[in-house]
């Protein structure tokens, strides 16, 4: 087998130390291979050394600088580090480059959240959500920015499809539950989704919160 395939598999498994062998073999047995510094980068930045992945990356895209992968890497380093303008930036660099992909359109879409662009987030995190509807995270990530913007009805039609799609899901159904009692004004509903947000986690206050004010709401609607 390839040893970058080989490293990949050692790095999903989390054998860094395996991981690291395999990628430093394809290295040396071929030093203009810029997939190879790219692998060894990842690494590096799942192990918490940024500075040695930098160095990697920048060699990756010295010997190939349309190496889509290696400004995909140096975005994901830069948005660990919480610096959102230079991630996006590399993110963006992927993407003129190519191939587009679910993971791309939504880590673009999460640093404009970040960045306090909520506007901007919008159609990357809709074209992640394109790309791979199977992608909880970046539907509910889509559904928070809809809401943000005002655009209730579609907010809410995406938190739901959520729930569906993650029974499990507290946060979705917490904030479907303030999008009833905030835009519909249906305290019932609202009241049913904060009660399934602390039956799946019993500590979540803000869903607590909720609950108390709608029991409130509808006891007041039967006075």
């Amino acid at each position: 087998m390839d040893k970058n395939l080989q490293g990949i598999e050692y790095l999903q498994q989390g054998n860094y130390e395996k991981a690291i062998q395999m990628f430093t073999e394809a290295i040396e047995e071929n030093p203009t291979d810029a997939v190879a510094y790219v692998n060894f980068a990842n690494v590096l930045i799942s192990v918490g050394e940024p500075q040695r992945a930098e160095q990697f990356l920048k060699r990756a895209i010295e010997i190939d600088e349309k190496a889509s992968a290696a400004y995909y890497s140096y975005g994901n380093l830069y948005f660990n580090q919480e610096k959102y303008d230079e991630a996006a930036s590399m993110f963006e660099k992927a993407l003129a480059i190519g191939p587009e992909s679910n993971d791309l359109y939504y880590m673009l879409g999460m640093c404009f959240i970040n960045l306090g662009r909520n506007e901007l987030s919008l159609p990357y995190l809709q074209r992640s959500m394109e790309l791979d509807e199977s992608d909880i995270e970046a539907r509910f990530q889509y559904a928070l920015a809809l809401a943000r913007s005002g655009v209730y009805d579609g907010a809410i039609e995406q938190l739901e499809k959520v729930t569906l799609g993650a029974p499990d899901h507290a946060d979705a159904f917490y904030n479907l539950g303030v999008a009833y009692a905030a835009h519909e004004e249906d305290a019932g509903k609202a009241l049913a989704c904060f009660e399934k947000a602390l039956a799946i986690q019993p500590g979540h206050s803000l869903a607590g919160n909720g609950k108390k004010l709608m029991e409130s709401a509808l006891a007041e609607e039967k006075e």
